[in-house]
C-alpha cells in the first residue's frame, strides 16, 4: 500500500519524465504541444492518460455534464471510427456510460495495459511504450476529425 505523498510523487516524476520526454517531439501539424495536458479545443472532451499500481490507461474522455451532448460527440465519434482504428491501428474499448470513482458520469473511448505499476521505475519503458505511440496516433487522428467536432466548442 502506498501513502497519499507517496502516490502525489510517483505522479508527478513519472508525467514529468514522461512530459520531457515527449517535448521534443511536435504534434502531427508541426507544433509544440504539451503532450501530457493535449488540448482537444473542445469544451468538455479530453485525451487522458493515467496509470496507478495495477494498470496504465490512455482515452478519449467525454465529460460534458449534458448527457445529450456526450451521447451526440460518441455517436460523432463512431462516424469516424474507421479512420480511428486505421490510425491507432488496434481495437479501443467503446464505453457509452461510464461513471468515475467519484460518481461523474462521463463516456469514453479507451485502451488499457494491464500488469504495469507506476509507482515502480522499472515499469516506466513500458508504461512509456504503451503511452507514446498512441498519443500520437490520437493527434494524428484529431489533425483530421477535430473537424467534425467543431459545432461542440
Amino acid at each position: 500500500m502506498y501513502s497519499k505523498e507517496e502516490i502525489k510523487k510517483g505522479k508527478e516524476r513519472f508525467w514529468t519524465s514522461f512530459g520531457q520526454y515527449l517535448s521534443v517531439i511536435p504534434s502531427a501539424e508541426g507544433e509544440k504541444i504539451n503532450w501530457v495536458n493535449y488540448k482537444t479545443g473542445i469544451k468538455h472532451l479530453f485525451f487522458r492518460m493515467d496509470a496507478d499500481q495495477y494498470q496504465g490507461v490512455i482515452m478519449i474522455e467525454m465529460a460534458n455534464p449534458d448527457a445529450g451532448i456526450r451521447e451526440l460527440q460518441f455517436e460523432t465519434f463512431k462516424t469516424y471510427k474507421k479512420i480511428f482504428e486505421e490510425t491507432v491501428g488496434e481495437d479501443w474499448v467503446w464505453e457509452k456510460e461510464f461513471v468515475d470513482a467519484y460518481g461523474k458520469a462521463t463516456t469514453r473511448i479507451y485502451k488499457e495495459l494491464k500488469g504495469v505499476n507506476l509507482y515502480n521505475e522499472q515499469d516506466w519503458p513500458e508504461l512509456i511504450s504503451f503511452f507514446k505511440p498512441r498519443l500520437l496516433a490520437l493527434d494524428d487522428f484529431w489533425t483530421t476529425a477535430k473537424y467534425g467536432f467543431s459545432i461542440f466548442k
